[in-house]
């Protein structure tokens, strides 16, 4: 079947919203006001935080992979899914599957965290392990292939971008108007959706994609016009670190981003160490990037406005997590 490649519409987006409604949670938002914070932005600078860690399988992928089983027929999910991850995108595809009735058979790189792992697993998924990202990628085209799975992608296609877009529209409704929107960028599946739903509905609202400097493919994407791969990827964020960009995610990020930022690892864990002093919140690097990119390269940029910033997962086990704020740059 030929994947629809259409733009998403505001008609989509509700329905898309209606439809995953029973398999996922409205996220809150969190004023944000602390010392720290005003300390490093001032006391002008509003944050208004989108907690989207407290969604079902622990991060936002739970809405891109609820929003592609339920646009598979009976058959499809009759045969079942397969994925590749090294996290987040597999436990969410566990979880749907399991919510749909589906069976779900992913590749996860032997890099993965072992809690991550377990919890794909926890979650009903057949979990297979692969030595790199592109022999999971071809893995799991020959369980595609062989036994006719579903392929559930992570971050590319329209009802991955459809899934993300509900996410942005709560955000609006939410907040009210925001100056501006901090979005993370792995592969671009979330900030196409959340960057289209903020265009349609605020379109004043500025649109900040943030990439750590390891993994930079929409950086290098959209300086040379095209969807580009990055090899070496190398960040703390592994769901912010895909060997490449896709067309689909890369048109509407360059569509509607208005802007993009890279951050460094120690800005990450810096950001990790704010959010869990004044927030309480522990969370992975990916969903301290916007946080980080706020407080560094965009602090004066963005002085004195409103700014919505997404906090966009947790699934990162206690050692992981210790570890991480035991370095120096923790201390901010």
């Amino acid at each position: 079947m030929t994947p629809d490649l259409s733009p998403p519409t505001l008609a989509d987006v509700i329905d898309t919203r209606r439809r995953i409604a029973p398999h996922v949670v409205e996220t809150p938002i969190h004023r944000w006001r602390g010392p720290e914070l005003s300390a490093r932005l001032g006391e002008a600078t509003q944050v208004v935080l989108k907690l989207e860690l407290f969604q079902r399988a622990g991060s936002f992928k739970a809405r891109g992979a609820v929003a592609s089983l339920l646009a598979l027929d009976v058959a499809a999910l009759a045969r079942g899914v397969t994925a590749v991850s090294a996290g987040n995108h597999a436990i969410a595809t566990a979880y749907a599957a399991r919510r749909l009735g589906a069976s779900a058979k992913v590749v996860m790189m032997a890099s993965a965290n072992p809690a991550r792992v377990a919890l794909a697993r926890r979650l009903g998924a057949e979990v297979l392990i692969s030595p790199t990202g592109a022999e999971a990628f071809a893995l799991a085209a020959r369980i595609e292939a062989e036994e006719g799975r579903a392929f559930i992608h992570p971050f590319e296609g329209r009802p991955v971008a459809l899934g993300a877009a509900t996410l942005g529209m709560e955000l609006c409704e939410q907040a009210g108007p925001l100056d501006a929107v901090i979005i993370p960028i792995g592969g671009g599946g979330l900030c196409a959706g959340v960057a289209w739903a903020f265009k349609a509905l605020q379109p004043a609202c500025r649109v900040y994609g943030v990439e750590p400097a390891g993994a930079d493919t929409m950086h290098r994407s959209f300086a040379a016009g095209s969807p580009q791969p990055r090899t070496d990827v190398a960040t703390i964020a592994d769901s912010l670190a895909p060997p490449y960009a896709l067309p689909y995610s890369y048109g509407l990020c360059r569509d509607h981003v208005d802007a993009l930022v890279m951050i460094d690892d120690d800005q990450m864990v810096a950001a990790m160490g704010l959010l869990f002093r004044e927030m309480k919140l522990a969370v992975e690097p990916a969903a301290a990037a916007a946080t980080a990119a706020l407080t560094g390269p965009l602090r004066d940029e963005l002085a004195g406005q409103r700014v919505g910033v997404i906090v966009c997962g947790a699934n990162i086990d206690f050692p992981t997590f210790q570890t991480l704020l035991s370095r120096p740059a923790a201390a901010g």
